[in-house]
């Protein structure tokens, strides 16, 4: 007779505390999970500790705490700062299983491979987020309801997959499995791009008397993510280098029809009309429940991929490897 399995979810070492790794702690002890953290800002680790969360700036004794209680290490550090990152957790924790919030995926799947640590690597990117940064901008809330990538590549391990399905699903979060490369591509579209059209937008706007005056809501909502601070809009960006100026040569062979269509007939309907279908499209896509696949089955990684790939999300955990139903 079979028998109900639970698994017992390990703690989780949050490697930098800014809006994702802040966000992330606070969710994970909201879940009831054991949390705890590095910050490289002394300010930013005493405005966690004062809000009761554990939270040091010694980052050899967070790591090997990790070490002795086999933590999953979450690296939550922009791109140019996880090569040394992943040097000291391959000094202090190599063993631990091991994910991380970065925006690009394959940059941080290479950089875990050149610092030996692929094998208990599971790549992730919580696809949230706000204009503002650092720890107090951190909010417990920020996953909830929205699409948590969680990448199936041939080289993960079943238990540290479903370990980091788990984390997301605890922050409130649906999970989107998806491989590394397909992920980038589509980070590009909706994540990478975007950015760069809001600086576009605010410069073109900045450069023209009485824009400013007279900008509302168009301007605003198009405009938003410019705010963020540039190290953070280069550093996604430009760690996406080769996904991201495909997209770029699209868009510019857009406008370049749209303006064409302008010059010489007065009209961007070839724009305009595909565009406002598009975005219908979006607003009715559809996003089905994963519920058949066993993580660890035969194919597994492939079937969740595929799934993925056609809008399927997991919004409870699918069974674990090993267990029994």
């Amino acid at each position: 007779m079979c028998q109900p399995w639970t698994v017992t979810q390990p703690p989780v070492c949050v490697l930098g505390l800014g809006l994702i790794g802040g966000s992330l702690l606070r969710a994970a002890h909201t879940a009831g999970r054991e949390a705890f953290g590095y910050n490289r800002s002394p300010a930013g680790a005493r405005a966690a500790g004062a809000e009761g969360f554990d939270a040091s700036t010694d980052l050899s004794a967070v790591l090997t705490r990790a070490a002795g209680s086999n933590a999953l290490i979450v690296l939550a550090v922009p791109m140019p700062a996880l090569p040394a990152l992943l040097a000291r957790v391959a000094e202090h924790a190599p063993d631990n299983p091991l994910t991380d919030v970065v925006s690009v995926k394959v940059a941080v799947r290479d950089a875990v491979a050149d610092a030996g640590l692929l094998p208990g690597y599971v790549g992730g990117h919580p696809m949230t987020g706000t204009a503002h940064s650092g720890w107090d901008a951190g909010d417990a809330g920020l996953f909830r309801g929205t699409p948590w990538v969680v990448t199936v590549d041939e080289h993960v391990n079943a238990t540290v997959w479903h370990q980091v399905m788990t984390l997301a699903l605890d922050c409130g979060a649906f999970v989107v499995p998806a491989r590394s490369d397909e992920h980038d591509a589509a980070a590009a579209a909706i994540s990478h791009l975007p950015h760069l059209v809001a600086e576009t937008l605010a410069q073109i706007a900045a450069e023209v008397p009485l824009a400013f005056a007279l900008a509302a809501g168009s301007f605003r909502d198009g405009t938003r993510v410019a705010a963020t601070a540039p190290g953070l809009v280069r550093a996604m960006c430009e760690a996406n280098a080769g996904e991201l100026t495909v997209l770029l040569d699209r868009a510019i062979e857009l406008l370049g029809r749209a303006r064409a269509g302008l010059a010489t007939s007065g009209s961007v309907a070839e724009l305009v009309e595909p565009g406002h279908a598009a975005r219908v499209s979006y607003d009715n896509f559809s996003r089905p429940d994963i519920l058949t696949v066993r993580v660890g089955a035969p194919d597994w990684r492939s079937e969740l991929a595929a799934a993925g790939r056609a809008g399927g999300v997991i919004r409870s955990a699918l069974p674990a490897p090993d267990s029994r139903r």
